[in-house]
């Protein structure tokens, strides 16, 4: 059969390319389950470094450290090492602009892949940190090896090491670490069946990351709050959106039917800081907001759930950990590229060359 008689599936929404060990989406349930886990039982209990070991370690090229904090913070210092090296790639206008062009000069170290696969994931931390200071006119921070992924991420933006906020900072981290077959993953399962490495599916995948479509929407979240200001303005703020034909940011997702059980661990997350003494005032805002926006969007499409995504409370959770709205997206890549390097593993030893086909509805020639 020809590719004109082929059935088209525009977005592949529903074609199956691949098989995996590291997560499953359940759009209709609204369940996650990373690594052989739901996400609601690994935020908060698990470390980041925890779950890349787990999303690593099914396609593993030698053996993983035994202590992958350890093995992590010397891998930022390794990175920290290349700042000088990058030239102007942190000097973009957009972190990721900035981050895309500094990971493509990561080397690819000689030995296992593994040895990759950290230097990546430092370097994200790292380029993301400098990235933040230097638009501030501020000196880069020396990654601390003995602290968290997480705590000296947000030290070398903040300069400062902060206990409690880098364990909602954790939490993030290993909420966005993956997310079945998204199209940042998928673009690097792409580039990783080409035969190519690991840095450029990463670069590639950070390409993807960066379309409003897929990763960009915290920003435009935590704009909407502070718009609204307080609860009670809520519908009426949101009627005017909806009358305007504007979309209401941080709702609504492409597989989930009911509430994207990511929104419910982010917002356990705030609460958890706001029990240990961080005051966040946008909680009660945002919850106010959530409960409105669900009943017009109820009301405007009864036939199609929108409910609450992950950007939502992820738009509240990173203000309050102290990343302003700059940074949310650099911040879901250096999550995610724990997913996207254990995807690259997977598709090196699993997969074949990823190559689908497109119906021609130009002109022929004639005959």
């Amino acid at each position: 059969m020809g590719t004109t008689e082929a059935a088209l599936q525009a977005g592949l929404e529903g074609v199956v390319v691949a098989e995996t060990r590291l997560s499953e989406v359940d759009g209709e349930r609204g369940r996650l389950v990373i690594a052989g886990s739901d996400v609601e039982v690994l935020a908060g209990a698990v470390s980041f470094e925890e779950v890349c070991a787990r999303l690593w370690a099914p396609y593993a090229q030698g053996p993983l450290p035994s202590s992958l904090q350890a093995a992590l913070g010397e891998a930022r210092v390794r990175a920290f090492g290349l700042l000088e090296g990058l030239g102007n790639a942190l000097s973009a206008e957009d972190g990721m602009d900035a981050l895309r062009a500094a990971m493509a000069h990561v080397p690819l170290p000689p030995g296992n892949e593994q040895e990759t696969f950290l230097l990546l994931t430092g370097a994200a931390a790292v380029f993301t940190g400098a990235w933040a200071r230097r638009r501030r006119g501020l000196a880069s921070v020396r990654p601390d090896p003995k602290l968290s992924h997480a705590a000296d991420l947000l030290r070398m933006v903040t300069g400062e090491h902060q206990p409690e906020r880098a364990a909602g900072l954790d939490a993030y981290l290993v909420t966005v670490s993956d997310h079945g077959l998204n199209a940042s993953t998928f673009t690097a399962r792409v580039i990783t069946s080409t035969g190519s490495d690991a840095v450029s599916a990463t670069v590639g995948a950070i390409g993807a990351l960066k379309g409003p479509l897929h990763g960009g929407a915290p920003g435009p979240v935590l704009d909407m709050l502070d718009a609204i200001a307080r609860p009670e303005n809520a519908a009426s703020w949101l009627e005017g959106e909806l009358k305007a034909g504007r979309r209401i940011m941080g709702m609504g997702h492409r597989i989930y039917r009911v509430r994207d059980p990511r929104a419910a661990v982010l917002e356990r997350a705030i609460e958890r800081l706001e029990r240990g003494g961080l005051r966040t005032d946008r909680l009660a805002l945002a919850r106010a907001v959530e409960r409105a926006a669900e009943e017009l969007l109820r009301q405007r499409y009864p036939d199609r759930p929108l409910r609450a995504n992950v950007e939502f409370y992820t738009a509240v959770l990173l203000d309050a950990v102290g990343l302003d709205r700059t940074l949310f997206s650099t911040a879901f890549a250096c999550g995610r590229v724990a997913g996207w390097l254990g995807h690259v593993a997977e598709q090196r030893a699993t997969g074949r060359l990823i190559r689908p086909a497109s119906r021609y509805v130009g002109t022929m020639p004639k005959e």
